[in-house]
């Protein structure tokens, strides 16, 4: 092999680790950042050409990313998000019933709203409510960032993997959501019989009554004009209009406003994942043009020859070691080698999103959820999380592959 393969070779593996890692020791460097630098460098080495990295950036989903982002700013500003936990938790009279709330509301909001956001939205409201009962948080805290990535996985725009999902695959929102949706219902009760055993001693029968809320300032204009919005886009996706195109169609309304200023919806925007996307694009179309890609496929291929288990255990192993977008993205030029596309690009959606709750560095959401918490001085550990998150992501994963094996 040519000298200049090792180097191309050892800058995206040097990328790579500081993307699954999340920094390099010493440096104040993010995903995001080290995505960027990564992609720069392999431009300038000629890994890859400008022109080419240009084309690699995937238009469609940084749009239907961005367009997600700016209807959940105008949702978040105009109360939406604390009045719906508000709303769900004044129904909870006893444990069991609240995390039981928290579980399928957060699983079902994730779905529509993303679940890194619903974590950020929902998490101070919970930890603030919980704190008010004596009630011990770490259990709810740790149901809701997991039925946050499992409810994720029952649509397309439900988390960005999928995003790059619906993109790719051109799978229809309406047929994704049905099929997907099952495994995600059945991963929600899961989630909560495998966490009340283990906090047994806070799901006692204790009745704790009315739980007073404060009231939630509502701007009752843009909320109305945000619900009318998210329909409109909901109906052009349930008509199969693309993906995309629906979300900034409802993005662009809502930003045709006499009142609230542009900048006040754009603080709210994570840039930062923009930037790493684009970046993220960059540095695996390289891996194909630098010729790295045969040998990964070499290299992937008996595991996919395996059928859906082998091919399920391996991305969710994937998703753990290098996060769940990048390993999408690294497999995405692998799925058109499997039979039934359609089914496997769903199967890679469920195991990449599921396998997120394995620890707490599996999703973003685990990381908002759990920062949130460490800041109101709950403090939960990697193997606290673990002895729950194990467990959930093993029998949901189980659950979605006897799904897509035996039924769909």
């Amino acid at each position: 092999m040519e000298f200049k393969f090792y180097i191309y070779s050892f800058v995206i593996l040097l990328t790579i680790y500081g993307i699954a890692v999340g920094n390099y020791p010493k440096f104040r460097m993010n995903r995001a950042t080290i995505a960027l630098i990564g992609a720069v460098v392999l431009i300038l080495i000629n890994a890859i050409s400008f022109e080419k990295a240009l084309q690699a950036v995937d238009l469609n989903t940084i749009l239907l990313l961005f367009s997600m982002m700016v209807i959940n700013s105008n949702l978040k500003i105009s109360g939406f998000f604390n009045k719906t936990t508000q709303f769900v938790l004044k129904y909870a009279s006893t444990p069991t019933r609240l995390i039981f709330l928290v579980t399928f509301s957060s699983g079902i909001l994730s779905a529509l709203f993303l679940n890194d956001t619903i974590v950020l939205a929902v998490t101070p409201v919970l930890i603030d409510v919980l704190k008010k009962l004596k009630r011990n948080p770490i259990p709810y805290i740790i149901a809701l960032v997991a039925s946050a990535n499992v409810g994720s996985s029952a649509t397309l725009i439900g988390n960005p993997q999928n995003m790059i999902i619906g993109v790719s695959s051109g799978i229809s929102f309406v047929d994704y959501t049905i099929i997907q949706s099952v495994p995600s219902i059945i991963g929600l009760v899961l989630i909560n019989l495998i966490i009340i055993p283990l906090y047994r001693k806070e799901f006692s029968n204790e009745n704790f009554g009315t739980i007073h809320i404060e009231r939630v300032y509502i701007y009752k204009p843009l909320l109305i004009k945000s619900i009318v919005s998210l329909i409109i886009m909901l109906g052009m996706l349930v008509f199969g209009i693309n993906l995309a195109l629906s979300a900034f169609t409802a993005a662009a309304i809502l930003l045709f406003t006499r009142r609230l200023k542009p900048e006040r919806v754009f603080q709210e925007i994570d840039w930062s994942l923009l930037v790493f996307f684009s970046g993220l694009f960059i540095i695996t179309d390289s891996i194909e043009t630098s010729g790295i890609g045969n040998i990964l496929f070499v290299g992937m291929k008996p595991f996919f020859d395996g059928g859906l288990a082998s091919f399920t255990v391996t991305t969710a192993l994937l998703s753990n070691l290098v996060s769940n977008v990048p390993a999408v993205i690294l497999i995405k030029p692998l799925i058109p080698m499997m039979g039934s596309e359609d089914k496997v690009w769903m199967v890679l959606g469920f195991a990449s999103t599921f396998a997120g709750n394995l620890t707490l560095l599996g999703s973003v959401a685990n990381l908002i959820g759990i920062e949130i918490a460490r800041k109101q001085n709950i403090i939960i550990s990697f193997w606290e999380y673990l002895k729950s998150g194990i467990l959930i992501t093993i029998l949901t994963i189980a659950v979605g592959l006897i799904w897509f094996s035996y039924i769909v």
